[in-house]
């Protein structure tokens, strides 16, 4: 997989994290690391835009979905956020008989949802932000606002490292433009888990939307807004009810 990089912590069962837009893979899910301990084999990646040898600019979750259905190997859990999770979707579209089970902790699937006010909001701040001429720090400050995410929550030094990545996002396949196969994971032979983080009220309808078409589970972790990995032990616990509950 030219392009990708991965990291695999423990051994055991297979389990490929997807991480988000603005992030790499083994700082996004470190939170996730001691569940190595417990009899599975952790392959974290890092898509291929966030990886600045890879060649590639923005971020596309069609060809990161390609890539992960190779790293689900013979069997694997999937857990993807955000942006991750739509290519999570793309890899389990590609090899169901692969995925043990699906977890997607706030993938922003608009089209479930796509009349709700709150999520009619969200799409046109994100429009407004991606249209606007401006810098790459602006445009993460513009898009830090709409998803519900604070600025002064941010140290200085975090949001120099994010603007850093800011292209991935800005140059990248847009989710609310993108048509996201729900379609072919309908009836899908994996349980799948929907967690979300009660924060934002576009968000939380997109979950609800998503596990109601999905007729999957939905679990709500909060205290860490959008980043609901970061709440590593009540996180890790939804992981391992779902996991252990697959046989």
């Amino acid at each position: 997989m030219a392009g990708v990089g991965y990291e695999v912590w423990g051994s055991g069962t297979r389990v490929v994290l997807v991480h988000g837009s603005l992030a790499v893979g083994p700082t996004e899910w470190e939170g996730q690391r001691p569940l190595a301990a417990q009899g599975y084999q952790l392959v974290v990646p890092t898509r291929r835009a966030y990886v600045p040898q890879s060649g590639t600019v923005g971020e596309d979750f069609l060809e990161d979905g390609q890539d992960l259905a190779e790293l689900l190997g013979d069997g694997a859990h999937l857990v993807g956020h955000s942006y991750g999770g739509l290519a999570a979707m793309v890899a389990a579209a590609a090899r169901p008989e692969a995925v043990h089970s699906l977890v997607l902790a706030e993938a922003p699937v608009f089209s479930v949802t796509a009349e709700h006010p709150d999520v009619v909001r969200l799409r046109e701040q994100l429009e407004t932000v991606s249209a606007r001429a401006g810098s790459d720090r602006e445009f993460l400050e513009g898009f830090l606002d709409a998803v519900g995410a604070p600025l002064e929550e941010f140290p200085p030094e975090v949001l120099d490292d994010l603007t850093t990545m800011v292209p991935a996002l800005r140059l990248g396949r847009l989710a609310w433009r993108s048509d996201v196969p729900v379609e072919s994971l309908l009836g899908a032979p994996f349980p799948t888990l929907v967690i979300s983080g009660n924060h934002h009220a576009a968000f939380t309808a997109i979950c609800d939307g998503l596990a109601r078409v999905l007729g999957a589970q939905h679990r709500v972790v909060e205290g860490a807004g959008h980043d609901m990995q970061t709440m590593a032990d009540a996180f890790n616990a939804a992981l391992l009810d779902l996991w252990r509950g697959t046989g």
